[in-house]
């Protein structure tokens, strides 16, 4: 048979179906109890046996299903639909051996006609509540009648027994409601972060098109400046001072060049799968080198603060850009030299980025990456966006703080196992 991949809809019959089995095990301790309890204290008769033995056998099948559903990922809502038939029948077998509809807890068939109409389709909520009704009107027909010669005390024992009854029904569907309800609002938030996550990624993806536009376009005028500045710096007559800011200009050209080229290779033909792989010390070090030579100043000092061998890191183009961007955002928040700190753990990578500036402004706080910026002296607002979408992708966060000692810190946390 074909692997079918479990839904969001089955995955929520499963978590259902094993929310009913624990609720199963309480109501069957209960009944236990009551039928232990009830012929001692209220001097009424019980078939025991029988009512124990019932009880046994919906334990047994409870137990069964908890261990099956244990080991599944997925259910169905004809599955759910079963547990609760076997509900009903369980609780109508004892009804009838202690009074039938007169019993109070006859209203206990309730409860498993709530469950049906939060969590199955309409059809099968038919279903339930079809099921439950007959098994009333049968129960007002076919019983057992408890052995209470004094009519005023059975009167008393039906009104106690109702409130009784009333009392749990009432826990038990507002557990249920309330529960339900959490789940839906969770399952609302967790779309809505969905759709806005898709949004942020597709404005990604257009800036990532119009960007590989740009860096086509930018080929011919860079290879224009090189070419200038090859012949200035043949040019004999200039001194050695201008000489070396050509060379320095030339250096730049070329960098601004392999920048360009190897954004048009990750924006075509070239895949992220042929990465590879690196320690995350030397990674990040030979990152650091080069960001030192498209920006010398302000410096930087690396602090490897975890022991033994570093993990292996993919080196990923999108995670070296969202560095390279916090790196250049702390560089023009503060001259002075950077700390960047590297720790890892057997499950996480954590990259700290400390300059020593004036700190985040509130409302980058606020957002942290999830939406543009306002276009400022120097950029358009697009970077700490682009950031942290780039770090969402890979399974990591961003966390963006002002510590109390000064300065802004920019903490990248990545799960190892995503590497």
């Amino acid at each position: 048979m074909p692997f079918i991949a479990p839904t969001a809809d089955s995955r929520e019959y499963l978590l259902n179906l094993r929310r009913l089995f624990g609720l199963r095990w309480a109501m069957l301790a209960l009944m236990a109890l009551l039928v232990m309890l009830v012929p001692g204290l209220l001097d009424i008769g019980l078939p025991q046996v029988v009512m124990l033995a019932i009880i046994a056998i919906g334990a047994l099948l409870n137990a069964l299903g908890h261990w099956y559903a244990g080991r599944r990922q997925s259910a169905t809502a004809n599955e759910l639909c079963s547990q609760l038939i076997i509900d009903i029948t369980t609780l109508s077998a004892l009804i009838f051996f202690s009074g039938g509809a007169t019993n109070p807890l006859v209203s206990l068939l309730l409860p498993p006609v709530a469950i049906a109409a939060l969590a199955l389709p309409r059809r099968q909520v038919m279903l339930i509540g079809v099921i439950a009704v007959a098994a009333y009107s049968v129960l007002m027909l076919f019983y057992l009648p408890l052995p209470i010669a004094d009519a005023t005390r059975a009167t008393q024992l039906h009104l106690i027994g109702m409130w009784l009854t009333f009392t749990v029904s009432a826990l038990l569907i507002g557990w249920i409601i309330l529960r339900m309800s959490q789940l839906i609002r969770q399952r609302d938030a967790a779309l809505a972060t969905s759709r806005e996550q898709a949004l942020r990624d597709e404005r990604v993806t257009a800036m990532g098109t119009l960007a590989a536009g740009a860096a086509h376009e930018l080929g011919t005028p860079l290879a224009t400046m090189a070419l200038l500045a090859g012949e200035l710096a043949q040019d004999a007559r200039l001194p050695a001072e201008v000489r070396d800011d050509i060379d320095l200009l030339r250096r730049q050209i070329a960098a601004c060049k392999e920048i360009i080229s190897g954004l048009s290779r990750r924006a075509g033909a070239e895949r992220l799968e042929n990465t590879s792989l690196q320690p995350v010390d030397r990674w990040l070090d030979e990152l650091r080198q080069k960001w030192h030579a498209l920006r010398p100043q302000p410096g930087s000092r690396l602090v490897i603060g975890s022991d033994g061998p570093a993990p292996l890191i993919v080196a990923d183009p999108r995670l070296e850009q969202a560095l390279l961007n916090l790196l250049n955002n702390a560089a023009n928040a503060c001259p002075q030299p950077l700390l960047i700190r590297l720790a890892w753990s057997s499950s996480r990578i954590d990259i700290d980025i400390h300059d020593s500036g004036p700190g985040f402004p509130p409302e980058v706080l606020a957002i942290c990456g999830r939406h543009k910026l306002p276009a400022h002296e120097g950029g358009c607002g697009v970077g700490l966006m682009l950031t942290c979408s780039a770090i969402n992708q890979l399974g990591g966060t961003l966390h963006l703080s002002n510590p109390e000692t000064g300065g802004a810190l920019a903490r990248i946390q990545l799960p190892i196992d995503s590497q």
